[in-house]
C-alpha cells in the first residue's frame, strides 16, 4: 500500500505541474484557444494508457505495468524539457501524451490497492489511493515557482522547471512501483467479449456513474475560471475557487471509503450524483460576486465526483468476477478519460454559447441517465454473463 500510494501520489504531483506548464506554453505559441490541447493530449494518454497497462498486468504483472508506466512519464517529461527549450509544441503535445501513460498507471493503481484486501475492505483501499492525489495535487503546485527558480539558475528556460521535477517524480515512481504487489491479473479461460461484458448490472452502472461524473465535474472546472475572469476576478480568487475544488476531490477520499464498505456502492453513487446536480445549479445561479457560493459549489462539485469515482470504482472492484475484472476496469478507465478529453474542449464553447444555465442544464440532463441505472439497480454481487 505504501508503495502504490507514493506512486500515486508522484504521478498526482507530475501531472499537475505539467498541465499547468503545458497549457501556458502552448497559448504563449499558439494562442490561448489553443493552449489547451497539449493538456488533452496528456488525458488522452491516460485513456490509451489504461487499456496498454491493464493488457501487459495480465501478460506480466501490474508491478510490470505500473513500472513501464512510470517510466514512460519520465521519459515524457524529458520530451517536454525539449521541446520547451526549442518551442515545439507538437513535440510538447506528444510528451504530454506520453506523460498520460504514467497517469493511467496511478489511476489504475487503486484496483491493485482494493485486490489486497477481501471485498468488505475494498472501499478503504480504494478511498486511501485517490486520497493519494491530495498530496499530488496540493504538492505539485507549490513546485512550480522553486523548480522554475531551479532551471533558471541551471541557465535552461524557467518554464522546463516543472517538467524537470515531473521527470524526477516519474523516476522515483518507478523505484516505488518496485515493491507494488507483483501479482499479474487473472485471465478467463475462455474471454467474454467487453462489449459483453459491460452489459452486466456492475459494469454497466460503474460506467454510467463514473463518465458522467467526469464529464460533469470537468466541464463545471473548466469552465469556472473562464467566468470568474468574465466577471472581472483575479487570480487569487480563482486560486482559491479550485482550491476548494480540490479539496472536495480528493480530501474526503478515506471518509468515502469507509462509506462504501459500510453501507455500499448504490447510496454512496447515489450521493455523488445528487451533489453533482446541486452544485451544477449552485455555480450557475450564483451572483457574479459571491466568491463565498461559488467556493461552496466547486467544493460540493469536487467531493461529488469523488462519490462516483470511489464508488463506481468499488462497484467494479467488488461485483465483477475476478477473471474478468481487469478488463472491465482498464475498458472503464479509458472511456472515462477520453471523453474527459472531449468535455473539458466542449466546455469552454457551451459557456461562451448559453453561459452557466446552459452547462448546469446539461449537466442534469446527463446524470438522469446513471441516477435511473443506480435507482433501478441492486447493491448485490453481479452474476458472470451466462453464455
Amino acid at each position: 500500500m505504501t508503495a502504490l500510494f507514493c506512486g500515486a501520489a508522484l504521478m498526482n504531483a507530475a501531472m499537475a505541474m505539467t498541465g499547468a506548464v503545458s497549457t501556458i506554453v502552448a497559448g504563449d505559441r499558439l494562442g490561448a484557444a489553443w493552449g489547451a490541447v497539449p493538456n488533452t493530449a496528456g488525458v488522452i494518454g491516460t485513456g490509451v494508457g489504461a487499456l496498454a497497462l491493464t493488457w501487459l498486468a495480465g501478460r506480466r504483472s501490474r508491478r510490470a505495468g505500473l513500472v513501464l508506466g512510470y517510466a514512460a512519464a519520465a521519459f515524457g517529461a524529458g520530451l517536454a524539457i525539449v521541446a520547451v527549450t526549442v518551442g515545439d509544441v507538437l513535440i510538447l503535445t506528444l510528451g504530454m501524451l506520453v506523460l498520460g501513460l504514467g497517469n493511467a498507471g496511478a489511476q489504475l493503481s487503486r484496483y491493485a490497492a482494493a485486490d489486497l484486501y477481501p471485498a468488505h475492505r475494498r472501499g478503504f483501499a480504494l478511498g486511501t489511493l485517490v486520497w493519494a492525489g491530495t498530496v499530488g495535487a496540493v504538492g505539485g503546485p507549490l513546485l512550480l515557482d522553486p523548480s522554475s527558480t531551479a532551471a533558471h539558475r541551471l541557465g535552461a528556460p524557467a518554464m522546463t522547471g516543472p517538467f524537470l521535477a515531473a521527470a524526477v517524480a516519474g523516476t522515483v515512481a518507478v523505484a516505488a512501483a518496485l515493491g507494488a504487489p507483483a501479482g499479474r491479473v487473472q485471465a478467463a479461460a475462455s474471454p467474454v467479449p467487453l462489449r459483453d461484458l459491460v452489459r452486466t448490472s456492475a459494469a454497466r452502472t460503474a460506467l454510467a456513474v463514473m463518465v458522467a461524473a467526469q464529464v460533469v465535474m470537468v466541464a463545471v472546472m473548466t469552465a469556472t475560471p473562464v467566468d470568474m475572469h468574465m466577471h472581472g476576478h483575479g487570480l487569487g480568487a480563482v486560486g482559491m475557487t479550485l482550491s476548494a475544488h480540490t479539496l472536495g476531490m480528493f480530501a474526503l477520499s478515506p471518509l468515502t471509503g469507509r462509506l462504501f464498505d459500510r453501507v455500499g456502492a448504490r447510496p454512496v453513487m447515489l450521493a455523488g450524483l445528487l451533489s453533482l446536480a446541486v452544485s451544477a445549479l449552485l455555480a450557475a445561479i450564483a451572483p457574479g460576486g459571491d466568491l463565498v457560493l461559488r467556493a461552496g459549489a466547486l467544493f460540493l462539485l469536487g467531493y461529488g465526483w469523488n462519490l462516483c469515482f470511489v464508488g463506481g470504482s468499488g462497484l467494479l472492484a467488488r461485483d465483477l468476477p475476478a477473471a474478468e475484472r481487469a478488463r472491465v476496469e482498464g475498458a472503464v478507465d479509458a472511456t472515462v478519460w477520453s471523453i474527459a478529453a472531449a468535455a473539458s474542449l466542449a466546455s469552454t464553447l457551451l459557456l461562451s454559447a448559453g453561459g452557466y444555465p446552459a452547462l448546469a442544464a446539461l449537466s442534469c440532463a446527463l446524470l438522469s441517465v446513471p441516477l435511473v441505472l443506480v435507482l433501478s439497480g441492486r447493491d448485490v454481487a453481479s452474476q458472470r454473463i451466462s453464455e
